[in-house]
């Protein structure tokens, strides 16, 4: 009997039924085909994961339909998320070959000296809903081509999604066990990560379950854990003659994918006197966004949030911020009363004597007005997480300042604070991660380094500190007759 349904948000059909996986099997199974894996060469590997991407190439229309109907973002959206999931694959071979490369080191005579990489084992990844495809998918190949084998546990919001990865891998011919799916939801991922025999967890999630994750690992040095967590993301908008340019870029970071997105700006830091423009051409350009179903003609910039649970709790902040001294600027509404489509909500939460410093999911975008721009970075900074910030206006000095005193893994200038490059590395600080960055600098977390000094044959004196022989040898050597 199936125990897992998986809800189309924008039209609260059902998309998919399934049942909880056994972790522990999924488990033994990577773990017996770890050995075979690892031993593959290299090429092998990278012909494989290739033939992955080939096939995810050739059912890409198929599957950002899926993307659309599971999440609710528009198909546009979706289709340039299967776009990343195919470039994952040659970004990911070029980083393991930058990242952790074999080369000789400096050594004796008669000495090699050599570093080289080996892959932790049996790794776990736990993938998120709001990009179900690219960011377990950011996880799972450069592990795979380090030499890793897979239990992948997708979120259980997005179940068909996950589905889809594991078939293409299957029709790939990926060797048996080399990755494995096990569905189900946080009972099952709380099994998942407490089997021992897996060597490290691969996270993308809500920092409420990183920090649950970092705890259990806490006694565990042995394995590795890379967390990759949310937000409360700043964006500052300071002197600028560009109006109009720096209210998209503000609407952009606040609001694409129906601001779930990790990096979206939770947060508007604008100085007193450009606050009325900024704020007047902000509301006036979200006002225009279309807000539909995936496939709706014409394209809307943004669909639903994943559920009705998430739309009510997103709804319940904004009241709440309001509750305690928020001033709306612009309403958010439940344009169907039935299904979790949003209107984005702004509210200026200057006066509020305590700001909520929380990962708010969804399309919130909260505002505070500062009088200067050192008073700008330490409200940007008044937050435990560290992930995204940019700074819309002002000079090279602001920009400096700004980069300098920054506490996050992206800093940009007139910039959005979403749309990092996989070509980068992709992390943060605080309640964001563990200093384990993802995208570009994955394959760091994917295999560990080996410094091997090596000869061909074993040669060895000791030049100091032994007493003379009584037997007449002389290092190590016969004594001579």
């Amino acid at each position: 009997m199936s125990d897992l349904i998986s809800i189309e948000p924008a039209t609260g059909a059902t998309l998919w039924t399934g049942t909880s996986g056994n972790p522990d099997a999924a488990v033994a199974s990577a773990r017996a085909a770890w050995p075979g894996w690892a031993a593959t060469a290299l090429v092998k590997r990278i012909e494989a994961v290739r033939r992955y991407a080939n096939r995810i190439r050739t059912g890409s229309e198929e599957l950002a339909e899926l993307i659309s109907r599971e999440t609710g973002k528009p198909l546009w959206e979706a289709r340039t998320e299967v776009e990343s999931v195919v470039n994952k694959v040659d970004i990911s071979v070029r980083a393991f070959a930058d990242r952790t490369p074999q080369r000789q080191l400096p050594s004796q005579p008669d000495t090699r000296a050599a570093l080289r990489h080996k892959p932790h084992g049996v790794l776990a990844v736990l993938g998120p809903y709001n990009f179900p495809a690219h960011l377990p998918n950011g996880h799972i190949v450069p592990a795979l081509i380090a030499g890793n084998t897979i239990v992948f546990k997708p979120s259980e919001k997005t179940p068909a999604v996950g589905q889809y990865l594991m078939d293409a891998f299957d029709k790939a011919g990926m060797p048996a066990g080399v990755v494995n799916i096990v569905h189900g939801g946080p009972a099952i991922g709380k099994q998942l990560t407490a089997n021992d025999e897996l060597d490290g967890v691969l996270f993308t999630g809500s920092a409420h379950t990183g920090i649950a994750l970092n705890r259990q690992f806490a006694s565990r040095p042995d394995k590795i854990l890379a967390l990759e967590m949310g937000g409360n993301n700043p964006i500052i908008a300071w002197d600028t003659s560009d109006i109009h340019s720096a209210a998209v870029l503000i609407v952009q970071s606040a609001f694409l994918s129906a601001g779930q997105r990790c990096s979206a700006a939770s947060r508007l830091i604008v100085k007193d006197d450009l606050y009325e423009r900024i704020i007047k051409e902000v509301k006036r350009i979200t006002d225009r966004l279309i807000i539909d179903e995936p496939f709706a003609s014409p394209a809307p910039f943004m669909g639903p949030v994943i559920d009705n649970e998430t739309a009510d709790g997103l709804t319940e902040s904004f009241l709440a911020l309001m509750s305690h001294g928020g001033k709306p600027i612009k309403h958010m509404a439940r344009p169907v009363a039935e299904l979790p489509f949003l209107t984005p909500g702004i509210i200026d939460v200057t006066q509020l004597e305590e700001r909520p410093d929380i990962e708010l999911f969804g399309p919130i975008l909260q505002v505070v007005r500062v009088a200067d721009f050192e008073e700008a970075i330490a409200e940007a900074n008044n937050t435990r997480y560290g992930l995204s910030a940019a700074l819309i206006g002002g000079t090279a000095k602001h920009y400096d300042q700004f980069w300098s005193s920054s506490r996050a893994g992206i800093v940009n200038w007139n910039k959005m604070t979403v749309g990092a490059s996989s070509e980068a590395p992709f992390g943060g600080i605080g309640l964001s991660g563990n200093h384990r960055p993802s995208a570009y600098y994955a394959a760091d977390y994917c295999a560990y380094p080996v410094v091997s000094m090596e000869a061909e044959k074993a040669r060895a004196r000791i030049g100091i500190g032994l007493k003379d022989d009584i037997n007449g040898e002389e290092d190590g050597s016969p004594a001579a007759k």
